[in-house]
């Protein structure tokens, strides 16, 4: 069915030699010039973000000229507030084991660009995303007005038509309805859990955030949805109907419940009342998962995605989605680096993850606080993720990442203070880390990173380079 392993190795032999090895990083890192010389939307604040010309007429011209490449294989697209990255994660390791030469987009990235798009589970080469980026840029050069992430959404559908996938998974950026990605016609579209977030671009309701992200819904093409809240399951279930698109609904059509948990993982047993999208069944049917994924909000995520494998028209076995979710890696999501002190990076950004992460906090670690490694953007809730972490939260070390969003550590120690939490203001995140590290060996708490993807991802890189010695197991 897919590529074989050695060919996938022919293939990046060639790549990795088309380009002088010395060289390598240098032209990456003028790759990575270049893509940044566009507008990247993910470093403008809210308020320049709204007022942003979203529209998908330039994505659509780009994959004109570069001759419609995402067209050349399945996809599952997925949408969402919160899980869609694991969602995605769990669905391209499925199809991995299934046999597909699977692609995977998903943004951002933690500690490496590469790691947007991946094949079979690997980051492409720096020295393919250099071929890449020379490929584009002549029709690059025709379109006006395009930006970073439609370009680098560009450059992941180019890939995998390269590399010869026959099979993708692809990450909504920002909304759905107007995201890049949203020039697809998918076997699936997939919407996780909605909540608060972005709410400048996406709308103040829950239901106008439920309209873009239904934008991904293509006619007569099913979905897959999370359990919702009444008000964003109104808006989903009333476009797909007038898009002809049958809704497998997770908590209706498929439930799950908890088998197990541990720090190696949780076990999860789904059932469905349904063989395909378009033929029913009402005779239930049983599977059970292992995850390494952390947190009861993990195991909806298991279920959707293995709703989303079985509706795509994509031929999979239980058997193979088993063994793929068992071999997941999705990094930043409750990982734990280190279980004694605990070290752990997560990606809370939002009110409601953060309440996600405190309940596996004292799932996993009752009676046990965290010295917080926190920073933020300056759209979040932040009084909200506070209000939802305070009990597990014994002291908050604020800091902020090298980023143009980051909020200054003043406003955020500010706010904490108006919380009651005790805090301090430690710069720049190296020396957080290294003062959380300080205090855990004193008291045993949780080294803890969340609040911001661009705050953990450099925690991640300074827990790297870290002395050996220093990490401990």
């Amino acid at each position: 069915m897919a590529t074989s392993h050695g060919d996938q190795q022919f293939t990046n032999y060639q790549i990795h030699h088309t380009i002088p090895r010395m060289d390598v990083e240098a032209q990456y890192n003028k790759a990575l010039d270049y893509l940044y010389s566009f507008v990247d939307y993910s470093l403008k604040y809210s308020s320049e973000l709204a007022k942003a010309e979203f529209n998908l007429d330039r994505m659509f011209a780009l994959m004109e000229e570069l001759g419609n490449p995402q067209n050349a294989y399945p996809i599952i697209h997925v949408a969402g507030t919160k899980g869609k990255g694991s969602v995605s994660a769990l669905c391209a390791s499925g199809l991995k084991v299934a046999g597909y030469k699977v692609g995977l987009y998903t943004s951002p990235h933690l500690l490496d660009y590469c790691e947007r798009i991946q094949v079979n589970g690997e980051a492409i080469s720096h020295d393919f995303l250099v071929e890449l980026v020379e490929e584009i840029k002549p029709a690059v050069a025709k379109i006006p007005k395009l930006t970073t992430f439609e370009i680098t959404t560009a450059l992941g559908f180019l890939a995998f038509a390269e590399q010869r996938c026959n099979a993708a998974v692809i990450e909504v950026g920002l909304g759905g309805r107007l995201d890049a990605t949203n020039i697809v016609t998918p076997r699936v579209a997939v919407i996780t859990s909605l909540s608060y977030d972005h709410m400048a671009v996406l709308g103040d309701t829950l239901a106008k955030i439920a309209g873009e992200k239904a934008g991904i819904i293509k006619h007569g093409v099913p979905v897959v949805s999370s359990s919702q809240k009444e008000e964003a399951l109104e808006v989903l279930q009333r476009v797909a109907k007038e898009m002809n698109s049958e809704v497998i609904l997770v908590g209706k059509d498929i439930t799950f419940e908890s088998v197990s948990s541990s720090l190696d993982g949780q076990v999860v047993s789904i059932q469905r009342r349904w063989l395909s999208a378009s033929s029913r069944n009402p005779a239930a049917h049983s599977t059970t998962v292992q995850i390494p994924l952390l947190g009861k909000h993990q195991l909806e995520n298991a279920a959707t995605a293995y709703a989303a494998l079985k509706v795509s028209g994509l031929e999979i076995s239980d058997e193979a989605i088993q063994r793929g979710f068992a071999q997941v890696k999705w990094r930043g999501r409750f990982e734990i680096a280190r279980r004694d002190p605990p070290v752990i990076f997560d990606s809370a950004h939002n009110e409601d993850s953060f309440e996600k992460l405190r309940q596996t906090l004292e799932t996993h670690f009752p009676g046990k606080q965290a010295y917080l490694i926190f920073g933020a953007s300056e759209d979040k809730n932040i009084p909200g993720m506070f209000a939802a972490m305070k009990p597990k939260i014994r002291r908050l070390i604020v800091t902020r990442a090298d980023h143009p969003r980051a909020l200054e550590e003043e406003r955020i120690v500010e706010l904490a203070r108006q919380a009651g939490i005790e805090t301090e203001a430690v710069s720049p995140v190296e020396s957080a880390l290294a003062r959380a590290l300080e205090l855990s060996a004193n008291d045993g708490s949780i080294v803890l990173s969340a609040g911001s993807m661009f705050v953990t991802a450099e925690v991640m890189r300074a827990w790297i380079n870290l002395d050996t010695s220093l990490r401990g197991r």
